[in-house]
Formats: C-alpha cells, structure tokens, sequence
C-alpha cells in the first residue's frame, strides 16, 4: 500500500464521514419536527449545509489533514452552519435562533466528534507502540 492510497483513503473517508453526518443531522431534525421522510424534502434540506460543508473543506484545505480536529474540523463546522444558515435564508427556508444553537451544537457534536475520535485513538496507538519500544 502505498503512501498516496492511504491519504487518498483517509480523504475519501473523512469526506464519507462529513456529508453523512451533515445527512443524519437533516434526518433527525426533518424526524424531530414530523416532516417525514421524502426525497426531495430532504434533499431541499440538505444542501444549503452540503453547500456549507464543501467551504469549509476548501476554506480549510481539510484534504491536507481530513481528520484533525483544530485544522479541519473546526473551520468545516464553522463554515457548515454558517453558510448554511445563511443559504437557508436566502433560499426563503427561515431560521430561528433555537435552530441555529442546535445546529450548531449537533453538527459539532457531529462533525468534530468523530475527529475527535480519531485523534484518541491515533494518540493511545503512539503511546502503545512507545510502550512496546520501551
């Protein structure tokens, strides 16, 4: 395996893991407030956060280290709620302050928890094998 595969792997997968999140997130709310699950519904929904997404991870360059928490996933959720939020408006779909704040937190539960995670498991890895070299 090479280097390049193994990068492009982990691109691959971080964006998977982004847009599905951001998709979970459109279904919970969609769900929570009794709108049901339609295509186009969710669809129209979505892509004002997709939009979002797709700046922060070119705001950020996140394809250079997909799953850091500090340079890519805060400027991917940053960018996710606020373009989003801010698309929403102009699409005439409204927000509201509640929204905002659960959005913002959820998609950063979202977003940032799963780098997070990663992160945990990459650093008790480094200290298992300093352990093992020891």
């Amino acid at each position: 395996m090479t280097a390049f595969s193994t990068a492009g792997r982990t691109v691959a997968l971080s964006v998977v893991a982004d847009v599905a999140l951001v998709l979970v997130f459109v279904l919970i709310g969609r769900s929570s407030h009794a709108e049901g699950f339609s295509v186009l519904g969710t669809l129209v929904t979505l892509w004002p956060f997709l939009a979002g997404l797709v700046v922060g991870w070119l705001v950020a360059r996140a394809w250079r280290r997909p799953t850091t928490v500090l340079g890519a996933g805060i400027p991917v959720w940053i960018a996710t709620v606020v373009v989003g939020m801010l698309l929403r408006v102009i699409s005439g779909q409204g927000i509201q302050v509640s929204f905002v704040i659960v959005a913002a937190i959820v998609l950063a539960i979202f977003l940032l928890g799963w780098r997070a995670i990663v992160a945990w498991i990459a650093r008790a890895r480094r200290i298992r094998r300093a352990g093992e070299t020891a």
